[in-house]
């Protein structure tokens, strides 16, 4: 094999390899979307019999124990020290300020308004992409972001253009709207901020950054909470949030932040609306009808699009 067919051969697998790693962030996300649902559903029994607050920092406080737990096992070895303080408290800011904004703007508006915000959060992404990284989104992607954005509020609505038409941008609304910028920001500064540390162990300290924020940020209510006397359903949902909505959901975005375009990774959200509605299915609270199916259908249509086309 000569010098020049041995590098095209290197090339065409270092190809494939990358393709392949693509694909798998795609899988991870579509993953992280369906977890992420499922904490609707489990978070909306537990909210009545515990604060915002109190219940966000013990879930990241568990988190970390496993997470932590999860690198002894995996990697044999205690995590290193993050070499960046400020890198890893900025992306403990970010999250902290999203999960707060969320809970403090859905105590005055509804949950269809602030669903509604959230399908800003990819365009938000591709804006904080070009200004982090220099990633340039192409028009092809941007198509496919609007397919699905239309698809998600479609179902947000139920299908109801009056509905729509009548959304009004209040002040919780534009809460929301700093926690999800908050949030789009967030995963361009993952893969900028990652100074080559395993995925698994950056993701750690990520938790724990976000972890101390909320601890901060919800001392009273934290120390005010009868831990004793909150009803079972309470800890089951500290459970789901703590192992599936928080240690496995952040691992996997900052895998696929590592393999993806910043706009992919959090186009993935539009998925949650449509697997919600599943799953209040399964659980006997009813089905969707045709027209909420419909917007589920375009959803999907524009995340396939989404994968399919070139990065940048």
């Amino acid at each position: 094999m000569t010098a020049r067919e041995n590098s095209e051969l290197i090339l065409h697998k270092t190809q494939m390899a990358t393709g392949r790693d693509k694909w798998i962030g795609h899988l991870a996300m579509m993953l992280f979307a369906a977890l992420i649902a499922g904490s609707f559903s489990i978070g909306h029994l537990a909210i009545p019999h515990i604060g915002p607050a109190a219940l966000n920092a013990v879930r990241f406080i568990i988190a970390c124990v496993i997470l932590g737990f999860g690198i002894l096992v995996i990697l044999r070895r205690a995590p290193r020290f993050p070499p960046n303080l400020l890198h890893m408290l900025i992306l403990g800011i970010l999250m902290a300020a999203y999960f707060i904004l969320m809970f403090s703007a859905l105590k005055i508006t509804s949950p269809v308004s602030t669903g509604a915000v959230f399908t800003l959060v990819p365009f938000m992404s591709a804006l904080f992409g070009w200004m982090f990284l220099g990633q340039i989104t192409r028009p092809t992607v941007f198509v496919s972001l609007i397919i699905a954005a239309i698809g998600s509020i479609w179902m947000i609505f139920r299908g109801d253009i009056n509905a729509l038409l009548s959304f009004d941008v209040g002040r919780g609304e534009l809460i929301f709207f700093v926690g999800c910028a908050c949030h789009a920001a967030y995963a361009p500064l993952v893969k900028k901020y990652n100074p080559g540390m395993p995925v698994v162990e950056f993701t750690f300290w990520t938790l724990v950054s976000i972890a101390i924020c909320l601890i901060i940020y919800g001392f009273d209510e934290i120390r005010n909470t009868a831990w004793l006397e909150l009803p079972q359903i309470v800890w089951w949902a500290i459970a789901y949030l703590s192992v599936f909505a928080t240690a496995i959901t952040f691992f996997l975005v900052q895998f696929a932040s590592m393999r993806l375009h910043a706009t992919k990774v959090l186009s993935y959200g539009y998925m949650t609306p449509g697997v919600i509605i599943m799953i209040e299915g399964l659980i006997g609270h009813g089905w969707a009808s045709r027209s909420v199916g419909l917007g589920a259908l375009i959803t999907i249509a524009g995340l396939i699009f989404l994968a399919l086309a070139p990065d940048g």
